[in-house]
């Protein structure tokens, strides 16, 4: 049996999904508030260039996408990287999975609340009920603001009008915990979103993407897409790629919900063909959607004016005093943001349920409301670890610790299935396709050290030099190569498989992106996390023979 489920009752699924149903499922996992948020980021600190990056995280995520489906046809019981990692490393990794799926769903849904506030207060403000800046955003937002010396006017005036507590400015972001709390409350009593209006929701976010990029057009001036950069000169990537992988939690941050789409596994008609069509379909045409957005975006106004933009597709339109398109995409932003945030939020706690069934976590994890028949602490933990950060922390902050933690779970999800024994031949189920790497991938490697070396005459000369650039993309790069080098190795060696090494490989480099300080919070709460492990979960797992009681 699978861990942290129950295989009563799995069989016999209607098989009705088709490769068509499956892309609209993927498509409605993927664009959400990444499109409508994460997006202004990205843009600032990549420039036009961003759409390089765009291609370069579709292709890794399609990697991966495969993997999952691989993982999804073997255990149908259970969708989420925790019990993959479960099957394929064994506990300790399933916890360390587990862990970092508490950033992706919780942490990752105070961003969610964050861009939520901004399309609100935007919306407020075109209907004359505007609230004081100093309650619109977080207070390391506003400082970093003025220390940097930000664009951004309305982050400026919550500093300077921000009233004070002895010498401490009071800011913080109110519509965001009101968001949460309401959330929290729903949860809690029980809801549940049909078929349709799910459906109503995809229309309406792809509704408001066509009208954003189509309207977007007409206010498209070339010379943006060549800002000017540091030296100067005019070019696509006015930070150079560095800068463009200094974004890549933002856009990778656009990419996360695509996973879902696995656990349809049991429920295609025909899942060896369907279920890695309607993945890479799906990802395919949000790349392309994302792409369209980000051109649009970084046509209309100066990359740099989206610095501490949460609602870039609404803040073009404001900037250009076009407020009927402002307040139309604010309204739909909304409404399809609030569905994120109820998705998002009701996921953490069914991990957390999976994780206590396991003896992993305390059994007051499991519990479920008499009346309501919910996870009643674990929604109000999931709201608590939502709700309490939204009050000293910011969007970078969170975009960065989301992202790295849901691209290590990608890294260990593409490395589990080298590390299971392939499917025979006629065995049912998807069967991710076996090409052996023993002498591509090695070759692969080499034509790319060689590719960048003669395209970059300078690339690794600067790697080595440590008294410019940023010490941390220098070493995470240089790591990546190393790793390169070891995979070569093992692929020679062992004849493992192209595809899941692919996806480790893309999935690695996009974590070259990370600064110090995320890999620096990242690993204080993988400590955190394996300090709860050892003290609690491996002493009482019920999959541990030596396993203590409670």
């Amino acid at each position: 049996m699978s861990p942290g489920t129950d295989m009563a009752g799995l069989g016999g699924l209607h098989r009705v999904l088709t490769t068509r149903d499956l892309t609209a499922l993927g498509i409605a996992a993927i664009i959400g508030a990444g499109s409508f948020s994460s997006l202004g980021e990205a843009c600032f600190k990549a420039g036009p260039g961003v759409v390089i990056l765009f291609v370069i995280t579709g292709i890794a995520c399609g990697f991966t996408a495969l993997c999952y489906a691989e993982f999804a046809s073997r255990i149908p019981a259970a969708g989420s990287a925790y019990t993959y990692a479960y099957v394929s490393f064994g506990e300790l990794a399933a916890w360390i999975i587990g862990w970092a799926l508490l950033m992706e769903y919780s942490i990752g849904n105070i961003y969610v609340a964050f861009s939520w506030s901004d399309y609100f207060t935007s919306l407020l403000e075109r209907f004359g009920m505007g609230i004081p800046e100093w309650l619109t955003c977080s207070y390391p937002e506003a400082r970093k603001a003025v220390d940097n010396e930000s664009l951004n006017e309305e982050l400026l005036k919550a500093w300077n009008h921000a009233p004070k507590l002895g010498s401490l400015r009071i800011i913080f972001d109110l519509p965001a915990l009101v968001i949460n709390l309401l959330i929290t409350w729903l949860i809690y009593v029980g809801i549940r979103e049909s078929r349709n209006m799910s459906n109503i929701m995809v229309v309406l976010k792809l509704a408001a993407i066509v009208l954003v990029i189509v309207v977007g057009v007409i206010y498209i001036e070339a010379a943006n897409w060549l800002p000017e950069a540091q030296d100067g000169t005019r070019a696509f990537m006015p930070n150079g790629f560095s800068g463009v992988m200094g974004a890549v939690s933002g856009v990778f941050f656009a990419y996360i919900g695509f996973d879902a789409i696995s656990v349809f596994a049991e429920e295609s008609k025909n899942p060896q063909r369907d279920l890695p069509r309607g993945m890479i379909y799906s990802l395919i045409l949000c790349t392309v959607i994302y792409i369209l957005l980000a051109l649009v975006l970084t046509g209309v106004l100066d990359y740099r004016q989206f610095d501490g933009i949460g609602d870039p597709l609404a803040y073009i339109f404001e900037v250009r005093q076009n407020y009927t398109m402002q307040v139309l995409v604010a309204i739909i932003a909304v409404v399809a943001m609030t569905s994120v945030l109820l998705v998002f939020q009701m996921g953490q706690p069914r991990i957390w349920m999976s994780m206590s069934r396991d003896g992993l976590l305390p059994e007051i994890f499991q519990r479920i409301h008499p009346r309501y028949k919910t996870p009643s602490f674990s929604t109000l933990m999931t709201g608590a670890v939502v709700g309490f950060p939204i009050l000293f922390t910011d969007k970078t902050f969170v975009l960065d610790f989301t992202s790295i933690a849901t691209l290590f779970a990608f890294v260990l999800v593409c490395g589990g299935i080298l590390f299971i024994p392939r499917k025979a031949d006629g065995e049912p189920g998807f069967r991710l396709w076996y090409v052996n790497a023993k002498f591509l991938f090695p070759l692969s490697a080499l034509t790319a050290f060689f590719l960048v070396a003669f395209l970059f005459p300078g690339y690794f000369r600067d790697l080595l030099d440590w008294s410019t650039g940023d010490a941390s993309y220098k070493v995470s790069t240089l790591l990546f190569w190393v790793l390169l080098s070891i995979l070569s190795a093992l692929a020679y060696l062992k004849n493992l498989s192209l595809i899941p090494l692919l996806g480790v490989t893309s999935c690695c480099y996009l974590l070259t992106g990370m600064s110090a300080s995320n890999w620096a919070w990242f690993a204080s709460w993988l400590v955190a996390g394996l300090a709860i492990y050892f003290s609690y979960g491996r002493r009482y797992s019920k999959l541990n023979p030596s396993a203590i009681k409670p």
